[in-house]
């Protein structure tokens, strides 16, 4: 679909008040003109749902807020926290708390209830100056509660209550402080603290000491958050808590358990739920397993006494049940029990087949979505994606055949045969992941056909200069539709000679048979003899990026389902902390409708990963910088997005990783890898 279409349905989906906007929206200028004649719009049926209520006594709006049954008459609920719209009128002076559950955008109580205008062009125009710095008449904002937080504030309602605008609002300190100083003689129930919801409103808050206002930022709240849903639903099975400092290696789960994580681990084999102590984002790699499963999965602080709690019946069967408010965790009825033991947990998938007989190492310029059979989905999407103009580094790719001729030629196909035979290697978890182990010591210790490798090596010198890559996974099980296999497989980074280049490819085949690997896709329904009959290897050698930071974004908004909105996640240097969970990245939500950048949190990495010239990766501090996606940033990643999306147009959701390079002061996004996002519903 043409980008002026885009633009145009964006535009008209705003005016028209999409039922799942909770927030009042402005459009910029060059959006206003793009309105078609007549320059009327619809206006929302919100002003007349009020003159219904208030001819049986019900009032929509108070000049005050003394109690808390005004508070919860006039608020909204909204996962774990609950707001309330204003409008502080300039020339009057008089303000309007206003019911936010029969007006969803302050433009219907301004435009259509208070002011009775028509949405013309030109009166659009003018209602949208008031989200400019110089407001021709209204501060429009937001009272949010949040009960679970604590504040320092002294009130005796709990929780922290927080005044804040729309990110793209660009409001001065003095309108702040009039806002503030208005609210105060009007608003009873607690100080409130302001909140900045941009990059441009951070600046503002800095400005704010000066008159005495308290502020908070995002990140603080987020941090302080004592619970986060991050995918409800119920699941019934044996609780495991895993002991404090479990190293990775050693986790062992089975799909019944619901396990307890008192430690950020990066990944973990399919489970029935999934508890978490340490706060982490949606878009770590084992959230976003949870997602793909469709199991219950929250953060809970109280969830580190569980050992004290349960200590007397370790693996006992358990009810869990996540909910966007709490979770709760009781003893399993008889009935439940037997339900959970039947329960078929397998999603069938259909693999693509492999085509084994295609020998050419091509460039990415030269590959397209249709050569997925020979190089995999990764390395075709990003070979559609560059011949499309978008920003892909270079590279190419060792197609199927090379794995399947290394595996034939020492033999290895054979034991792979037997071992899948065996009934031990479904049966027994622990003897399997040992069988897989030494299976991939043997791919590994293997040595490559020297005119294979002698091959690849002068492909990466011709096409790509003998520059440090990447060495990536590309094998038909992964960036599918109903199976996007985040993080199953290696990638090897920095990659700077050719005896590295060897031990990396083959550390990427190895990890076709990586313990997490086998346990999804055995998760995801593959008949055992099938599954590996079917499952191949193709590699990706990419030339490397000095990045200076890195993320994933999702076409979507993953926490408040707005329409035409970005999920971003951003940390410091290469990309491979981003996903881990062991710290806070920074989350961006951007509105592609009127650029509209509002920060979630910002990551708390103290050190990031960067190529060492000598190859492979060290650590060294963060920049002082605190932020990573400006405004301009977030503009510039989600135009791209945007492309990528109408390239990949029969996807719903894009998850994408992208990388940013800054060199003498100019930045250059990245797009490093686009598949489907895939997210199943709860079975319960």
């Amino acid at each position: 679909m043409p980008k002026f279409v885009k633009t145009i349905i964006s535009l008209t989906c705003v005016l028209l008040l999409c039922a799942n906007l909770a927030h009042a929206r402005r459009m910029s200028p060059a959006q206003v003109e793009l309105m078609q004649k007549p320059a009327v719009v619809k206006a929302s049926t919100a002003a007349d749902d009020a003159t219904a209520l208030e001819k049986t006594g019900v009032r929509v709006w108070q000049p005050q807020v003394t109690d808390f049954a005004i508070w919860k008459a006039l608020s909204k609920p909204v996962r774990d926290f609950e707001y309330l719209k204003f409008v502080l009128d300039l020339r009057s002076n008089r303000i309007y708390f206003v019911d936010s559950n029969v007006f969803l955008l302050h433009t219907d109580f301004v435009m259509d209830y208070l002011q009775q205008k028509p949405r013309t062009t030109e009166n659009m125009r003018a209602y949208n100056q008031n989200y400019s710095t110089k407001k021709p008449q209204f501060i429009l904002g937001y009272i949010t509660h949040y009960p679970q937080i604590k504040a320092g504030t002294q009130s005796q309602y709990n929780g922290l209550w927080t005044l804040s605008f729309w990110e793209g609002d660009t409001i001065t300190p003095k309108d702040i402080r009039r806002t503030h100083q208005r609210l105060q003689q009007t608003f009873d129930l607690a100080p409130l603290v302001f909140r900045p919801d941009s990059p441009a409103q951070e600046k503002v808050a800095a400005q704010l000491k000066a008159y005495k206002i308290a502020t908070i930022s995002n990140h603080k709240i987020y941090k302080s958050q004592p619970y986060q849903a991050f995918n409800t639903g119920v699941a019934v099975g044996r609780l495991n808590i895993v002991p404090l400092a479990t190293k990775p290696e050693n986790l062992q789960f089975a799909p019944d358990e619901i396990v307890v994580l008192q430690e950020a681990y990066p990944d973990i084999s399919p489970v029935a739920g999934i508890i978490t102590v340490k706060p982490s984002t949606p878009l770590a790699h084992v959230n976003l397993r949870a997602a793909a499963w469709g199991i219950p999965n929250a953060f809970d602080v109280k969830a580190a006494f569980f050992e004290e709690l349960y200590f007397t019946q370790p693996h006992a069967w358990m009810r869990y049940e996540v909910t966007e408010q709490k979770m709760t965790l009781t003893p399993a009825s008889a009935e439940d029990i037997a339900a959970a033991k039947t329960k078929q947990i397998k999603q069938p998938i259909m693999l693509p087949p492999a085509d084994l007989s295609t020998q050419s190492l091509l460039q990415l310029s030269q590959i397209s979505a249709q050569d997925s059979p020979k190089y995999g989905a990764k390395t075709a999407n990003l070979g559609e994606m560059l011949q499309a103009g978008l920003p892909v580094p270079k590279g190419f790719g060792i197609p199927f055949y090379y794995y399947q001729q290394h595996v034939q030629r020492h033999g290895l196909d054979i034991a792979i045969s037997k071992l899948l035979s065996q009934p031990k290697f479904s049966q027994d978890k622990a003897w399997r992941n040992q069988q897989l182990v030494d299976l991939q010591q043997k791919i590994k210790a293997a040595p490559i056909n020297k005119q294979h490798l002698t091959a690849i090596t002068a492909q990466w010198k011709t096409v790509l200069n003998n520059a440090p890559v990447f060495v990536r996974s590309s094998t038909n099980a992964e960036d599918l539709a109903g199976f996007n296999g985040a993080g199953l497989y290696d990638t090897v980074p920095n990659v700077t000679d050719e005896k590295a280049l060897e031990t990396a490819i083959k550390q990427v085949w190895a990890s076709l048979w990586n313990a997490r690997a086998v346990d999804e896709r055995a998760f995801f329904g593959l008949a055992q003899d099938q599954m590996y009959a079917q499952v191949y290897a193709s590699v990706l050698i990419q030339k490397a990026v000095n990045a200076s930071a890195a993320g994933v974004l999702l076409t979507t908004d993953i926490w408040g389902k707005q329409a035409g909105t970005y999920t971003i996640n951003a940390k410091w240097g290469l990309g491979l902390r981003v996903v881990e969970g062991q710290k806070i990245a920074e989350q961006i939500l951007f509105d592609t409708s009127n650029s509209g950048t509002r920060v979630l949190s910002r990551s708390d990495e103290t050190t990031m990963l960067v190529a060492s010239p000598s190859g492979g990766m060290i650590e060294k501090p963060v920049p002082k910088a605190k932020v990573i996606l400006t405004e301009k940033r977030a503009k510039q990643l989600a135009q791209l997005a945007q492309e990528a999306a109408e390239l990949f147009n029969q996807t719903a959701v894009l998850d994408i990783e992208w990388v940013l390079e800054n060199r003498a002061g100019k930045d250059t996004f990245w797009l490093v890898q686009a598949r489907p996002y895939v997210k199943k519903l709860p079975n319960n």
